[in-house]
This record gives structure tokens, C-alpha cells and sequence, in this order.
């Protein structure tokens, strides 16, 4: 489980996060949101160790990251948004750097690689974007450790490739694994994210299961439009309101709506879950 309680980091007099706290069970693919600059990067970051906490406390199983002791590295694998292309071929970095984590399979990154239609024997300096992106997630993916954390891992990928994504992360990742997946782009994963994590620079604003939040709002798809709506947004064919589920009416969490009616009502959203 990992475990944040208080957690404040700065960049000189910079303040990205203070106070947060939170926890994130086992088994779970995690979406996080926030604003730019809100600070997600760094709370990635500072769970793959590879920065320490200014203040507050942060565990993962026990272990606090910034050691970087072996046992923790072997069981955590961080796909940061850009990576540098190494002049080498796909299926030979794959094997030499799998090495370094104990459950590595060079079976599962060639099947994943087939699967997001990637060329095992090609050199990576001379992919495109997309497939270098794709590349790095079937390492990732192979690599079968407990805690995979993904910063933007669909920035780049065009739309056949965003949806071979979902189907590599739904079929290659384990049941008792935890997936934290920073996104701008909530539509590319609504259909694998859950919880939903938004956060802020002081704040965790919700974190919370689709059953948690589908009770405690509803998700109006109707042409009249509510003046008691938390947010609205006109579509084709008519509206998309966030309200207040009042009566227990079952709905489909739109994330999109979901992330702009916490911004426009923090306080109130964060008291509703913290109830």
C-alpha cells in the first residue's frame, strides 16, 4: 500500500505540494488529474525515489523511496512522459535492462510489442514517436512489478494506438498490482482508470472509487438544462451536468465533466467525499 501523509515538496521558493495525504490500495489503476503544473511529475517522482520529501511522510509497503534500497527498486518501474532513444534495437535494450527487475519477461514485452503493433528488431533512435512511447510501455508493462507509475503514457499515440494501450494495460497487468497513471487526456483511459485521483498544489481533491462517486453524483445527459448543476456543458443532442445525487439515480461517471465540476466547486466536492 503506499501511503502519503503531509507531504510538501518545493522547487527553491516554489511551493508544488504541501499537505497532501492520501492512500492507494493494492490492486488499483489509479488516474490522476490536476491542473498544469499542479504538481503530478513530481509526486511520481518523488514515489519512484528518485526525489526526496521536504516535509510529511511517504511509504510504499513500509519503505520510504528516497532510499532507492534494491528490494523497493526491484518491485516499482516509473515511465516518465519523455524517454531518450537509445541506438539500439528494441529486443536488445529489452533484454539487457530487464535484468534489473526480478520478474522481467522477455516473452510478455515481445507478445505486448505485437500487440501495440511495434517492431521488436527495429532501432529505437529511428522510430517515431508513437512507437519509441510504445516501446518504453511494453518494457514497462514486462517488467511485472507491483507498483508501475505512468506520467502521460498516451501522449503521442495516435487513435488506433491509444486504444491498443487500453488493451495491453487491461490484459498484462496482475490483480494485485497498482497502476498510477498521470493524464491530461481522461477520455483515452475512462474505460481502465479507477479510482480517480484529482489533485492540487495544497490539496488532494478527491480521491474516490466510480461506484463513490456515481452515489454521490449524478451525471445528467438530458436536453434541459439545470440552474442546480454544478457544471454543464453542451454536446451534440444536448447537455452534460454534474449534479448532486439526491436521489440515489444510477448514472455513468464522464470524467471530463467530473474534473471540471471539481475545479469550479473544490470545497464543496472535497467536503461530499470526506463525509
Amino acid at each position: 500500500m503506499i501511503t502519503i501523509k503531509k507531504l510538501g515538496f518545493s522547487y527553491g521558493d516554489k511551493v508544488v505540494l504541501k499537505d497532501i495525504s492520501m492512500e492507494l490500495q493494492e490492486g488499483r489503476i489509479y488516474g490522476l488529474l490536476g491542473e498544469n503544473g499542479v504538481g503530478k511529475t513530481t509526486l511520481l517522482t518523488l514515489l519512484a525515489g528518485l526525489k526526496d520529501t521536504e516535509n510529511g511522510a511517504l511509504e510504499i509497503d513500509g519503505q520510504i523511496p528516497f532510499e532507492r534500497k534494491p528490494s523497493f527498486l526491484s518491485n516499482i518501474y516509473y515511465l516518465p512522459d519523455e524517454v531518450p532513444a537509445p541506438r539500439r534495437k528494441a529486443i536488445d535494450f529489452a533484454r539487457d535492462h530487464g535484468q534489473y527487475w526480478n520478474n522481467f519477461s522477455i516473452d510478455k514485452f515481445s507478445e505486448i510489442m505485437k500487440v501495440l503493433d511495434t517492431d521488436q528488431d527495429q532501432r529505437m533512435d529511428q522510430m517515431s514517436y508513437g512507437q519509441l512511447k510504445k516501446t518504453f510501455i511494453s518494457f514497462a508493462l514486462a517488467c511485472n512489478t507491483k507498483y508501475l507509475f505512468m506520467d502521460e503514457p498516451t501522449n503521442g499515440l495516435d487513435i488506433p494506438s491509444k486504444a491498443q494501450f487500453r488493451k495491453a494495460v487491461s490484459k498484462y497487468t496482475s490483480d494485485d498490482s497498482t497502476l498510477l497513471i498521470s493524464t491530461h487526456q481522461a477520455r483515452d483511459l475512462e474505460a481502465i482508470i479507477d479510482p480517480i485521483i484529482i489533485l492540487d498544489h495544497r490539496d488532494v481533491l478527491l480521491n474516490a472509487s466510480l461506484d463513490e462517486i456515481a452515489q454521490k453524483l449524478y451525471f445528467d445527459y438530458s436536453s434541459d438544462a439545470d440552474p442546480d448543476a454544478l457544471y454543464q456543458e453542451m454536446v451534440p443532442g444536448g447537455n452534460i451536468q454534474v449534479l448532486v445525487n439526491k436521489t440515489g439515480a444510477e448514472s455513468k461517471v464522464n470524467i471530463e465533466a467530473l474534473f471540471n465540476a471539481v475545479l469550479l466547486h473544490k470545497s464543496v466536492i472535497k467536503d461530499m467525499f470526506n463525509k
